[in-house]
């Protein structure tokens, strides 16, 4: 990173900075060798915390158990190795489900990409147990989505009930939920990478460049290198990097040698030089992550210096992304992601009519076009309400 610049890491808290230190130190010998300091007056009841809602407990038990530290109360390496248990029971389930799903769809002549999930764990950890994943997040063509929505509610799943107005879902979203109750298992499926205006390549080329999992013996494609980095950066940034999981994916990916001239055209191509010269300022202002010239490079542009400090309010708590959301400080920070062409469609696309509409005041589908010139007066009729 520029010599002259480097994040300001004041406001993280001692649990915080413990839990960064175990992450990125290499070497389990030398997780030992941790600073002394790092250790004194620890809540471990709040390390768990942090462990768990950035979802890294299983790497920090990895780490942990090889190190055998005993600076650590044992019921914190007793609590991690339960969750650790439960991760790697849930991850061998999604495994199965994804050889199923990826059979079935196949068999109907539906192409599937998965987005993250067990593939991406044994891709860039080499071990499913070492990352989370609380559902299955596929890719499809959205000429194949009614289709695969048959396919899934005829073997158990049920589609998550989201109102719907003049067809809303294509501007407003980018993926439909999936719940199996018996399995237990939820599955996106996404007909985008990311929200419009967001830009990103089309199906087909993503499809060109996809791997195959080595994971299960029925073939299961995944993104290629790296789209899945881009993926992966342009998700975590959406999101805030309010989870340190994102980060840590991307401290691996570029420690194992991906090289800059490989993804440098599709950065160009689909403007995302801002996000990952962010995402690599945060990794290597928290993650020591080391990368060569041409990585360091991303890391000198302003725009990335300013997102890159606006993100580590959402890192170094533990709220909800529901709540995080929800703020000013998120909003102003969503739109600084965007390019002013980016900003300029996400304006427009506030003005198509919402569910929000259709629960304020209920037409008839036929004169469902009416909730365009009326959706200003009801915007305000429900803040008035909500005042009053």
């Amino acid at each position: 990173m520029d010599n002259n610049y480097s994040l300001d890491l004041s406001s993280l808290s001692k649990e915080l900075r413990l839990l960064l230190e175990i992450l990125r130190t290499e070497e389990f010998d030398s997780i030992g060798l941790v600073k002394k300091e790092l250790y004194l007056d620890i809540d471990w009841e709040g390390f768990l915390q942090l462990a768990w809602h950035h979802r890294v407990y299983p790497f920090i038990y990895y780490k942990l158990k090889k190190a055998d530290d005993n600076r650590i109360p044992p019921y914190v390496i007793q609590t991690l190795y339960k969750e650790f248990k439960k991760n790697t029971l849930q991850m061998l389930h999604l495994s199965g489900e994804m050889e199923q799903v990826s059979e079935l769809f196949t068999e109907n002549q539906i192409r599937l990409l998965y987005l993250k999930g067990p593939v991406i764990a044994t891709d860039i950890y080499g071990d499913i147990s070492l990352r989370t994943s609380k559902d299955l997040d596929i890719l499809i063509s959205i000429t194949d989505l009614k289709r695969a929505e048959e396919l899934l509610l005829s073997i158990g799943y049920e589609k998550e009930v989201v109102p719907n107005v003049l067809n809303e879902w294509k501007w407003k979203s980018h993926h439909v939920v999936y719940l199996h109750p018996q399995k237990n298992i939820q599955i996106e499926i996404h007909w985008r990478l990311q929200p419009i205006p967001m830009k990103e390549p089309k199906f087909n080329e993503l499809w060109e460049r996809k791997r195959v999992s080595t994971l299960t013996s029925y073939p299961v494609y995944f993104l290629g290198i790296e789209d899945l980095l881009l993926y992966l950066i342009s998700h975590g940034a959406r999101h805030g990097w309010f989870r340190l999981r994102w980060l840590l994916d991307i401290h691996e990916m570029v420690r194992k040698g991906l090289e800059l001239e490989d993804i440098n055209p599709i950065i160009s191509k689909y403007q995302n030089r801002k996000l990952v010269g962010q995402a690599l300022i945060l990794t290597s202002g928290l993650l020591k992550t080391q990368m060569n010239g041409g990585w360091k490079k991303l890391t000198e542009r302003n725009d990335s210096k300013k997102i890159a400090q606006n993100a580590i309010d959402f890192i170094k708590g533990t709220e909800s992304l529901l709540t995080i959301m929800s703020s000013k400080h998120y909003k102003d920070y969503s739109l600084k992601l965007m390019s002013y062409l980016q900003r300029f469609f996400s304006f427009l696309i506030l003005f198509y009519p919402t569910s929000a509409e259709l629960m304020t005041l209920r037409l008839p589908q036929p004169f469902h076009l009416l909730y365009f010139p009326l959706r200003p007066f009801l915007w305000v009729w429900r803040r008035i309400r909500q005042t009053s």
